[in-house]
């Protein structure tokens, strides 16, 4: 963040200043996440308000609050806290005209994007990018207070509950390149329809200005219809099953027995082999999305591809594949799902047993969000499991219980075992899975099925090592 006085931020902000104090540092919600000489943001919850917890946050680094009423350290009272974060955010952007904003949204894969972005523009120059998934209404202007003056690139990953989510994300952090990756399922209980979603998802190429670039999925129909809404320039990427050319064009997709995909890209006339580190049938395509988003901020062929092949996870629980000491093999991709995403999961684990002979196990809890569709797209999941061959399906809580509908009237062979919950799944797994066995584990964030993979890693004093 650039530094500002506290009488600063309450100009900007149209508040109320308590006290004195020079902000050096970002902005920061967690305690347990602070940011040195920051600004920590008061957010007044149902169950937890964050002035409570001011002086621990004083303690943690913070010189400064920004909140609705005063608290031990100098504060800017205003009576909006979050709208007031976001014209923070938007005032100190303007202030960093060099900077470049990348800015993408989707149903699915935002974040792996997001990664893989960051890693490749990082190789060009300083850069910022979203924390794990902070990509709301508060995890978009804190990404944009992290930026210095010697910030070159700003990477921010956008979401959305309904119509007009995005558009007001674009107003905090205009983009300059922005992508869509996909119009999926996620979230479908909220928007009511893919058609909604597109809608919603659209909006962010509407904020280019002329000069912009558009990143669009060629292979998806909602999304390269887009094209239509933006007068910025538009860059395609995809490997033409969708019938369309892409100009940044996957082909020539191998796998390896871990799920490790090699892949030709290529970009007006050139190409250059790709070896991903990162595993998971879906990786091709993040890092096509990224490839384009790379391109249009000015890099070259060549650098991109190189950095690709060197980037590793830089968040947590998504297709983090180890290796426990006795040769069992755990795929934890616990931190979200949707139908799309658990399909790509699938896939990842039917090519793993079948590169490398072991027994698949898919331990998946429930898709959070899906309405009045859950019901039918969780059968659809299991169906899809059983279509795959997968080997044994561990069911996890009463509301993932379709799962093993559809398993069950698939399957050839296959197991089902239905679980109350994390603590039985886990019994099960302690005494039923061995080396000869790859354990995928997936559900929607507040199924905490991570649980389950450090006990399968760690609960039987197993050390796992990383294949990565």
């Amino acid at each position: 963040m650039i530094e500002m006085t506290l009488a600063e931020v309450a100009d900007v902000v149209g508040g109320v200043a308590h006290g004195t104090a020079t902000v050096t540092g970002g902005a920061f919600v967690d305690t347990r996440t602070p940011e040195p000489g920051g600004l920590f943001v008061a957010i007044a919850g149902e169950r937890v308000d964050g002035h409570d917890f001011a002086e621990a946050a004083g303690a943690a680094g913070a010189v400064a609050v920004l909140g609705s009423r005063p608290t031990a350290l100098p504060t800017v009272v205003v009576e909006d806290v979050t709208a007031a974060l976001g014209v923070l955010a938007r005032h100190v952007l303007d202030r960093l005209p060099d900077v470049v904003v990348l800015a993408m949204t989707g149903s699915q894969g935002k974040t792996g994007t997001k990664d893989y972005l960051a890693h490749v523009l990082s190789e060009a120059g300083p850069t910022v990018a979203t924390r794990g998934n902070f990509n709301n209404e508060l995890g978009v202007p804190l990404t944009v207070l992290r930026a210095t003056p010697e910030t070159r690139h700003l990477v921010v990953e956008m979401g959305a509950r309904g119509v007009g989510h995005i558009a007001e994300l674009c107003r905090i952090a205009p983009p300059h390149v922005a992508a869509v990756l996909n119009v999926g399922t996620a979230h479908i209980g909220e928007f009511g329809g893919r058609e909604a979603i597109a809608r919603a998802k659209g909006e962010i190429v509407e904020a280019l200005r002329p000069d912009g670039t558009a990143v669009l999925n060629a292979d998806d129909d909602l999304v390269a219809a887009m094209a239509a809404r933006t007068n910025a320039t538009v860059v395609t990427f995809g490997d033409g099953s969708g019938g369309r050319a892409p100009d940044v064009a996957v082909g020539e997709l191998t796998t390896d027995e871990l799920g490790r995909q090699s892949f030709e890209l290529s970009h007006r006339g050139s190409g250059a082999t790709v070896h991903l580190a990162q595993v998971g049938a879906f990786q091709w395509r993040n890092a096509a999305a990224a490839a384009a988003m790379a391109f249009a901020a000015g890099l070259d062929l060549d650098t991109v591809a190189e950095s690709l092949a060197d980037a590793g996870p830089a968040s947590r629980w998504r297709m983090e594949v180890t290796e426990r000491a006795d040769g069992l093999v755990v795929v934890n991709d616990a931190y979200n799902a949707n139908p799309e995403s658990m399909r790509a999961a699938l896939d990842t684990l039917a090519g793993i047993g079948s590169g490398s002979g072991r027994r698949t196990v898919a331990v998946l809890g429930e898709m959070l969000e899906l309405g009045d569709e859950a019901p039918e797209a969780h059968r659809g999941v299991g169906a899809y499991a059983a279509g795959l061959g997968i080997d044994v399906v561990v069911v996890v809580g009463p509301a993932a219980a379709p799962i093993a509908e559809g398993f069950d009237a698939g399957t050839s062979g296959g197991v089902t075992i239905t679980t109350a919950g994390r603590a039985e799944a886990a019994d099960w797994l302690r005494h039923n899975v061995s080396a000869a066995d790859v354990v995928l584990v997936k559900a929607s964030r507040g199924a905490a099925l991570e649980l389950i993979a450090d006990d399968l890693l760690t609960g039987s004093g197993n050390e796992g090592r990383s294949t990565r």
